[in-house]
């Protein structure tokens, strides 16, 4: 194995792909590291839905990278559009007006192009129509602005690219941790590397850091999300402990973001430490703004139908971790039964059934059934019934008079029989991580380029805080990867 290269990448998800094949199509000799072994490689992303957000004009903007799409499906389906003004809308607002305006100007801006690209690269993406479009009286209708998944899914995702950059000549070593990054005080010159049974550097002028946030460490989670954070689970890979990050501040890289910050859902209580390849992301629970949410105090504690799933998804397991015991129960009745996604027919979901509430009240483990019937009873009399329901849109169904009301799809939960799926708190991701300049440069404590160091993906602060549009992690990983393998061979030459 040669040991030297123009380019090393640390990682070996998304945003990781993306920069080696963006520096691969430069000219340069390129050298993916992947800290798992092969058959559990592939990062978060390959935990991951594969839904990816990006500005598009119309119809015409998404048969650029979905060429297939035929005419039929086209007559049955309003794809709407989602504008960069509205994708920098829902930045910003997600956000509260935290995200940095220069990285999220290159996020937005550059999303639609970074797609066409990526289809270039033999990338293959379809409508996501069984989870982010209703059929309306015969016709499919699209909402959230989150519109295309990558065929197959995450997992469909990292082959693709791993396929791609095999056939570009990009070297992929498996089971390969970066554990420093090689630095003289003034440029990198590459990173030393642990396997099974060896240790040894591998030499280049530019290092490219994709290797995911720290989520997967809990004693880093309790440091900086705060106490508590040791019981969530890991949606993703078990590799994801903050490697990158830590060989970077190590070099004097510069610490950005929300640091205690996270994307987290609601994740099947019983589900394992971290993420199973062989279930994936179903033990997500995300048809929440259908249900009422109880605590074990018998009690809702947040509203269900603040916005549509996409908004909220990723800030809500937070509030259910902050619950007793760390648990709620997610309550549906019969009228809303096909809504439900296929992530609750899985066979490894921790749910109960009856006819009655009465019943029901019984099986919910850890609540108080008393108060849990009393909540139910003061939440049915407060639906505004005279308002239709629409889960294509925020029907303003709502409830009035509550201390916690329901903005949006309040259906009364009185038609048996009756499912309730228990479920804690899944960490995705962390928000807190490095600075990096508009061309992707790690900056140092000064805020200056560290010579030949560039981060992409989760590892990069300030994109997010607090919440995250649904779908917005994938390009941004895609366009912050594409950008640093770009500027690592731009800087190389002009370094010469």
């Amino acid at each position: 194995m040669a040991d030297e290269f123009d380019v090393i990448v640390v990682g070996g998800g998304n945003a990781a792909f993306c920069a080696a094949l963006s520096a691969q199509e430069q000219g340069a000799r390129v050298v993916v590291l992947e800290r798992a072994p092969e058959e559990e490689a592939g990062g978060n992303t390959r935990f991951t839905a594969g839904n990816i957000r990006f500005a598009y004009r119309g119809v015409e903007d998404l048969k650029a990278i979905m060429p297939d799409l035929t005419e039929a499906e086209i007559a049955i389906t309003d794809f709407g559009t989602y504008t960069e003004e509205q994708f920098f809308d829902d930045m910003f607002r997600v956000t509260r007006n935290r995200t940095d305006p220069d990285l999220c100007e290159i996020l937005v801006r550059r999303s639609f192009e970074t797609m066409k690209w990526l289809h270039g690269k033999g990338v293959k993406f379809a409508p996501i129509w069984g989870q982010q479009a209703f059929k309306i009286d015969g016709r499919f209708k699209f909402w959230g602005g989150l519109t295309v998944s990558a065929y197959g899914g995450g997992p469909g995702l990292v082959q693709a690219e791993t396929e791609s950059a095999r056939k570009r000549g990009i070297e992929i070593r498996y089971a390969t941790r970066a554990q420093k990054i090689l630095y003289d005080g003034f440029k990198v010159q590459g990173v030393q590397v642990k396997t099974p049974g060896r240790i040894y550097d591998i030499k280049a002028p530019s290092v490219i850091l994709a290797a995911g946030g720290f989520q997967g460490d809990a004693e880093m989670r309790t440091r900086y999300l705060g106490p508590g954070w040791e019981l969530a689970k890991v949606r993703g890979t078990r590799f994801n402990t903050g490697d990158g990050i830590k060989m970077a501040l190590e070099v004097g890289a510069s610490p950005f973001g929300n640091w205690s910050g996270c994307h987290a859902v609601q994740w099947d209580f019983n589900a394992p430490e971290y993420g199973d390849l062989a279930v994936g992301d179903a033990f997500q629970k995300h048809s929440y703004p259908w249900s009422v949410l109880i605590n074990a105090n018998g009690r809702r504690f947040l509203d269900e139908g603040a916005d549509f799933r996409n908004y909220t998804y990723a800030k809500y397991g937070r509030v259910v971790l902050e619950q007793p015991g760390n648990f709620a129960w997610q309550v549906f009745d019969a009228k809303v039964e096909k809504q439900l996604r296929d992530e609750y027919r899985i066979k490894q979901v921790t749910k109960v059934e009856a006819n009655t509430l009465e019943e029901l009240a019984e099986k919910l483990e850890g609540v108080d059934g008393k108060a849990f019937l009393e909540e139910i009873r003061a939440y049915n009399a407060a639906v505004r019934q005279d308002i239709p329901f629409n889960p294509n849109i925020k029907d303003g169904r709502r409830t009035e008079g509550l201390a916690v009301n329901k903005t949006n799809w309040a259906n009364t939960i009185d038609q048996g029989p009756f499912k309730a799926f228990q479920v804690g708190c899944g960490i995705t991701f962390t928000f807190g991580g490095l600075r990096i300049d508009t061309e992707a440069r790690v900056l140092d404590a000064d805020q200056q380029p560290i010579q030949g160091l560039y981060a992409a993906g989760e590892l990069v602060g300030g994109i997010f805080y607090f919440n995250y549009p649904g779908g917005s992690g994938l390009i941004n990983g895609a366009v912050f990867g594409k950008l640093a393998g770009a500027t690592a061979v731009a800087d190389q030459r002009s370094n010469t």
